[in-house]
């Protein structure tokens, strides 16, 4: 179950408590109910998706508790510790999507507890069915002779069309204001802090004036947190919890800049806090300083005397290219990226400076989207032109393909020969669905309700 999924049982929940419910499918001791069908479609719906065929949605709900029994039997792991992660990690989500944990706590008509122990089995089930994918699936690989002879089975037609893309690693390095400048932002974060306590302002009010947070300013500042976060910086998430109630910090300093933060409430590891962030700002002096400090970084990158890799670990203070060596992601993880994926200055930069693969940009200034100004080398690893898919460009792309094909086939296969292993049982409703043949073997049986 997902977090969409888990969003569509939390608003129907009293919906389908109020009308009739029937079992729509048996496999072993594991039960589908018609409710988990029609739940299932919402959420579709939900997304802007087209509703979806129910005898296809049972067949995949039939897979998942097959699974899910096996998983048990071979007692594959699944811990309470992990369970409680991801339950955190949904709640949280849909707290940000409802506003508030008061907003989803009406919506549902649940506490926040209630909700956690509704969806623990439905968690750990979901995440006994993928363990139990994993081990089906884990020693199948792909050789470049199977990948060639999928790529030739596909229709010319049918081939994908993709768009420019691009791999781009990048240096940055942060300008670093006066201390003139410094001082000025925290007189002026003292200066609210003053106001607020005084009653002269409200907090959410400086906050949408003032803050340079773009991710809070237009909700006065506000976020809502969770002790188990790890995205925080570690000074403002510690400074944060130590607050009371109504409580306004000192001014602390981060990577980001300047904050004072409010304690609005909180209730166990829950809580809404408010914040307002200065960054100080930054003169042309100082990015200079730092374009003739990246002017050596790059002089060294062209004549080879040191690598990118090396380059980025040693001089970029950028947090997250010290993870990928540099190197953008797309969101699903792939280092391949359409233009739209990339910030506005980038664009700029790599068609004002008309890269070629393996050459680096001159250092060039650029605000991120936190709106921290710094300065950066660019590095084009490759760029391809629109083109429809061919083994030379997209091998990756093919063979993941490939070896997805390859572990669907292994697992239909693990599947056919279990299915008569198990007790199963399909509503007549769905006895002219045609996919759901395979589960009606001689042990399977259609009821009518």
């Amino acid at each position: 179950m997902g977090l969409i999924s888990l969003c569509a049982c939390l608003v129907s929940f009293s919906q389908v408590k109020v009308v009739a419910d029937k079992i729509s499918g048996i496999v072993g001791d594991k039960i589908i109910l018609n409710s988990e069908i029609v739940n299932a479609n919402e959420d579709i719906k939900r997304q802007g998706g087209q509703a979806q065929d129910n005898c296809l949605l049972l067949d995949q709900m039939l897979t998942q508790k097959a699974l899910i029994l096996q998983a048990e039997k071979d007692s594959i792991p699944v811990t309470e510790d992990e369970v409680d992660a991801e339950l955190d990690q949904h709640i949280r989500y849909y707290i940000s999507q409802y506003g508030s944990k008061e907003a989803l706590e009406q919506i549902s008509g649940r506490s926040i507890y209630q909700i956690k122990e509704d969806f623990r089995q439905p968690i750990r089930e979901q995440r006994l069915a993928q363990g139990m994918r994993t081990k089906i699936v884990e020693g199948i690989k792909i050789t470049p002779t199977e990948v060639k002879e999928y790529y030739e089975k596909i229709p010319k037609d049918n081939l994908y069309f993709y768009e420019s893309q691009v791999q781009i690693g990048q240096i940055v390095m942060y300008p670093k204001a006066s201390r003139d400048i410094e001082v000025l932002a925290v007189d002026e974060l003292n200066g609210f802090k003053r106001q607020v306590e005084a009653g002269q302002k409200k907090f959410e009010t400086l906050a949408s004036l003032y803050s340079d947070d773009p991710g809070s300013k237009d909700k006065g500042g506000t976020y809502e947190i969770n002790r188990m976060d790890k995205q925080w910086d570690p000074l403002w998430f510690a400074t944060a919890w130590r607050l009371k109630e109504g409580q306004i910090s000192s001014v602390i300093k981060t990577k980001a800049g300047y904050h004072i933060i409010q304690m609005v409430s909180r209730n166990g590891d829950d809580a809404v806090v408010r914040h307002i962030l200065r960054i100080p700002q930054i003169t042309p002096a100082e990015s200079n300083e730092v374009i003739g400090k990246l002017d050596s970084v790059r002089e060294k990158l062209v004549t080879g005397s040191i690598g990118f890799g090396e380059a980025v670990a040693r001089y970029s203070e950028e947090e997250s290219s010290k993870y990928t060596a540099g190197r953008l992601m797309a969101r699903d993880g792939s280092t391949y990226l359409l233009l739209a994926d990339l910030d506005k200055d980038m664009v700029l930069l790599l068609k004002n400076a008309n890269l070629k693969p393996g050459e680096y940009s001159k250092p060039t200034p650029y605000t991120d989207e936190r709106g921290k100004k710094g300065v950066r080398i660019v590095y084009l690893l490759s760029k391809s032109d629109p083109h429809r898919e061919n083994l030379k460009d997209d091998y990756n792309k093919i063979a993941q393909r490939a070896l997805d094909e390859k572990k669907g086939a292994a697992l239909q296969k693990w599947f056919n020969a279990r299915i008569s292993t198990y007790y199963i049982m399909i509503d007549d409703e769905y006895k002219d669905c045609k996919n759901l043949s395979k589960w009606l073997t001689k042990n399977a049986a259609t009821v009518s309700n």
